[in-house]
């Protein structure tokens, strides 16, 4: 099974929580919002969307 990690831009506030948090390094910052440069990567774990207090991050199963 696969895992597809989104992140809402206009939700997200650069805070780097979910960056933090990933233990396969998923997020990167770009231009001052979180990624998912490397959403290949994602376990589906949720990690990241638990942290993030703004909502902004999804995982969708694919």
């Amino acid at each position: 099974m696969a895992f597809n990690p989104v992140v809402d831009e206009d939700k997200c506030v650069g805070c780097e929580e979910c960056v933090d948090v990933c233990p396969v390094e998923v997020f990167e910052m770009v231009d001052g919002k979180s990624n998912p440069v490397n959403a290949e990567e994602c376990l589906g774990c949720e990690s990241c969307v638990e942290v993030c207090e703004e909502g902004a991050i999804t995982v969708e199963e694919i």
